[in-house]
């Protein structure tokens, strides 16, 4: 385990020269904000790749199971670099390995901009993801750090602004459709945007090591039961929050067949209703409780797919994405803070557990409807789909740790 509690003894390097101990709330919020810039960006980066997913598509004539292994790309350069991220954090600092990631995260998005062949896409995508999970260690341990400082639960909020910028880079990309920039030109201007945040954020980051503590563990122990439930409710939601984010302009344009630009408007609506969720969660739980709030939550991801695929029309479809972007917002963040309360294992182990085999359903789920959609239809995918959020509220009403 790491004692993470040190952040607060060392020095702030920006215009506060004290420990951060001892730092005016007033420079502990320029620090919130800095961090949250970095989550913004990172939302915003992988938004504008997901708005423009269909153009592309189209542009280099992919049919589903095609795109579908393309897409398989992005969670092989995240597996790839997932054993590294954490150690290069622990030894260079996250405020390092954040700008550094940062910038080619950014340049990884805009290489996707010049992709001509499938091939192309595909290199360009496993860079994306390869850097996409180092910047994500990196701005969470910045998260975490901030949190310390503050000493009470901020982290929702830093995943809301990840989420506020996937809804802003669907608007953006609404406006680039219209004035029918190509998706190179979209992601230049997006990119040098993020850029800028970073140019007058990067020295509010927080500047320190972890020292971890030596500790003596047992080789192959068997995961907690209820660590390895709490995953698998995990993986049904990611793998639906995860075709949303590939799938669902590609499902607005070859099955509702919006018109234009209106192409993005269900990823629009799945965005502004899951950053909602995360801004407000944390109230619904106090006053309902985590069981019901997760149960409602996997019915209406269930609700939402259905609806979506016996109704496929702009409207309907719109409403019903709204849903699931509702469902999938609050149960990530509830069973990590479950996890890290398990009175049977480390925060920190359950945590990985927890994470690892949510994260899978997010690297799969978006690939396998690909493979499905080729074999049948899009329409029949997404209501495979859907039975996950029936998986979730039967999965919430059996674990004992869910109150």
């Amino acid at each position: 385990m790491i004692d993470i509690k040190f952040i607060a003894k060392f020095k702030a390097k920006g215009k506060y020269k004290k420990t951060y101990e001892n730092a005016k709330i007033s420079y502990l919020n320029r620090i919130r904000w800095a961090v949250s810039s970095f989550y913004f960006g990172m939302g915003l980066c992988f938004a504008t790749w997901a708005s423009r997913i269909p153009d592309i598509k189209t542009t280099l004539d992919l049919g589903s199971a095609e795109l579908g292994s393309i897409l398989f790309a992005v969670p092989v350069g995240q597996l790839l670099i997932m054993p590294f991220s954490g150690k290069l954090v622990t030894r260079y600092g996250s405020h390092r390995i954040l700008i550094f990631a940062s910038l080619l995260y950014v340049l990884s998005l805009v290489n996707l901009g010049l992709a001509t062949t499938a091939w192309q896409l595909s290199f360009a995508l496993f860079l994306f993801g390869l850097f996409g999970n180092l910047n994500n260690i990196a701005v969470n341990t910045q998260g975490v750090y901030t949190e310390v400082l503050f000493k009470k639960t901020i982290m929702s909020s830093f995943h809301g602004m990840w989420s506020f910028a996937g809804f802003t880079g669907a608007l953006v990309g609404l406006g680039m459709l219209a004035l029918q920039l190509s998706p190179f030109h979209h992601f230049l201007i997006v990119g040098a945007i993020v850029v800028l945040m970073m140019a007058f954020n990067y020295k509010f980051l927080i500047k320190a090591k972890e020292i971890p503590k030596a500790e003596k563990k047992k080789l192959f122990s068997k995961p907690d039961s209820a660590l390895i439930y709490l995953g698998l409710i995990g993986f049904c939601c990611m793998a639906s929050e995860g075709v949303m984010f590939d799938w669902s302009g590609v499902y607005f344009k070859d099955v509702i067949q919006a018109p234009g630009p209106l192409v993005i408007l269900g990823y629009t609506s799945f965005m502004i209703m899951m950053a909602g969720g995360r801004f407000f969660g944390d109230g619904l739980i106090l006053k309902f409780g985590r069981k019901t709030v997760m149960q409602i939550s996997g019915v209406l991801i269930s609700a939402g797919l259905f609806t979506s695929v016996f109704f496929p029309y702009i409207i309907p479809s719109t409403i019903a994405f709204m849903f699931v972007g509702l469902g999938v917002s609050t149960i990530v963040p509830t069973l990590y803070s479950i996890a890290g309360k398990n009175p049977n294992v480390p925060p920190g182990e359950a945590l990985t557990i927890v994470s690892s085999v949510s994260f899978l359903g997010f690297l799969m789920g978006p690939p396998v409807i690909g493979y499905i959609a080729e074999l049948s239809s899009l329409r029949f995918s997404f209501a495979f789909i859907g039975l996950f959020g029936v998986l979730i509220a039967i999965m919430v009403s059996r674990i004992k740790a869910i109150q």
